[in-house]
């Protein structure tokens, strides 16, 4: 197979203020921004990038698709995100699973959860 997985890419309204959140939660690095386009790079170890991209229409339902990411600490992660700017949509404990779903300042739903 030649496909690896690059980029997840959201839409946004404003790229560099997304960028610059998801930064803050995933500890990537802002690689590119202006005001149509912003990029964040990881250090290659821990998965795809991310990329943001100007588009004129509002997020207008919920997200088909959605980032996991996971924590030994869960508590401690859903009170950051939370002063950064995220809102927390519930938290769940179904399956064997514990998570929280919580929605980043352009309302795309993403979760984290309880995987020590």
């Amino acid at each position: 197979m030649a496909l690896h997985l690059h980029s997840v890419t959201l839409d946004a309204d404003d790229p560099v203020r997304l960028a610059e959140f998801w930064s803050q939660v995933t500890g990537y690095e802002v690689a590119l921004a202006s005001e149509n386009f912003a990029q964040l790079a990881g250090d290659g170890s821990v998965g795809p990038g991310f990329m943001f991209i100007k588009v004129p229409e509002a997020k207008s339902a919920k997200n088909r698709m959605h980032i996991d990411l996971g924590t030994a600490d869960l508590d401690a992660e859903i009170d950051r995100v939370l002063a950064l700017g995220a809102s927390l949509k519930g938290r769940y404990d179904e399956w064997g699973i514990q998570w929280a779903t919580l929605l980043d300042p352009e309302h795309n739903e993403f979760c984290i959860g309880l995987h020590p």
